[in-house]
């Protein structure tokens, strides 16, 4: 074979996303004269990891949207697109239930290793979850692999039968990227205007119902109530983002509150938190609660959450049935018997830096290539 074998990773769009983070954490790293990383999005629009994927010598594809209306055109071009792209034996998809389309025109084309990959857990039952739970079914006899970034994100996509079959990729981060240092803190503090004892409240995630910015922004109101110099960073951008901003005004919040969009410093803006905080609806194991835990951070997380994300003894898991007001009480408590360490050993023996995970990734690829 000459060059490197060049895996198509599948995505919707490569923006700063948990999932599409993680992968750049591994592309980034990967040995790129072995391993190669291609992608395949559905939007038209360019992502905000599109620039580096080409500048690590990756290319990037375009479909359309897999909506209902386009799911006989979306066959089509990915019919097209495998009889033309004979140099992919492995694709790996990151859109859960939704790479059931490529996986099984892959399987026709003759690409062997089709591997599926959980991100999420959702919940909830609606109209939207039994076609996810149809679509599930219809994937499973097409795909060769079951990777996974957690127990409850597998058993969701999967299903608990599978259990022995699950392969699971820890969402590795270079750990010493946002390693703890008490003088970048400082730094980073003085160039965003914060006062050194200021109280920050950070939150890093897509503006959508899964993020649950709107209990967020209520728990914040309390806090503010408790601290009067507390200030919410809000790192992110998605579809809820202009109902947010209205929400922060309708609460005369805006003094307190800053909206700083897509960012590629979170490392550096992990240094000056306070308190991570986390209210989500579910999640499978959010990248983002690697890093603020690298970064030495208190996370106030929701229950609703796996028990596995708690990778060190700085989180603390509160219910969704508690009240905002609880929320904050505990907030200000916690933080005030709270001391910000280096936590990094911890990351490490955990098995979450990334120079550790590459390589085991590196090894199932060219091992599954040659098979």
């Amino acid at each position: 074979m000459k060059g490197p074998i060049r895996i198509l990773n599948m995505f919707t769009i490569m923006n700063r996303g948990g999932a599409e983070t993680m992968v750049m954490n591994y592309y980034r790293n990967i040995d790129r004269s072995k391993i190669q990383f291609d992608f395949l999005v559905h939007r038209s629009q360019r992502g905000a990891y599109d620039d580096e994927i080409e500048a690590l010598g990756g290319k990037i594809y375009r479909m359309i949207p897999i909506y209902p209306k386009n799911f006989k055109a979306y066959q089509k071009m990915l019919e097209e697109f495998f009889k033309e792209h004979k140099e992919y034996k492995i694709i790996h998809s990151h859109m859960s239930e939704l790479g059931y389309f490529a996986f099984a025109e892959a399987e026709k084309q003759g690409v062997k290793i089709r591997i599926c990959h959980a991100h999420n857990a959702p919940h909830g039952w609606d109209i939207k979850m039994i076609m996810r739970n149809r679509f599930k079914k219809k994937m499973m006899p097409h795909i060769t692999h079951m990777f996974t970034c957690g127990e409850e994100a597998a058993n969701w996509l999967y299903g608990k039968e599978h259990r022995k079959e699950f392969i699971h990729m820890n969402n590795a981060i270079d750990a010493q990227k946002f390693r703890y240092n008490p003088q970048k803190a400082a730094s980073v503090r003085k160039s965003l205007g914060l006062m050194p004892n200021q109280l920050v409240v950070g939150h890093v995630g897509r503006f959508n119902k899964q993020k649950n910015h709107t209990y967020l922004i209520e728990i914040f109101k309390e806090v503010v109530r408790l601290r009067s110099d507390a200030v919410l960073l809000l790192v992110g951008v998605g579809y809820l983002m202009e109902r947010i901003k209205a929400q922060v005004e309708e609460n005369k919040l805006t003094d307190h509150v800053r909206f700083l969009g897509s960012r590629d410093d979170v490392n550096d803006l992990m240094q000056i938190f306070d308190v991570f905080l986390f209210p989500s609806l579910f999640e499978g194991f959010p990248v983002t609660m690697v890093e603020a835990q690298a970064g030495g951070n208190l996370c106030m997380i929701s229950k609703e959450q796996p028990k596995e994300s708690a990778i060190t003894p700085n989180v603390r898991r509160i219910s969704l049935q508690e009240s905002p007001r609880d929320w904050a009480k505990k907030i200000v408590k916690e933080v005030t018997q709270y001391q910000k360490t280096d936590t990094y050993e911890m990351i490490c023996k955990a098995g979450y830096d990334i120079h550790e995970n590459v390589k085991k990734l590196e090894e199932f690829y060219c091992k599954a290539y040659e098979e």
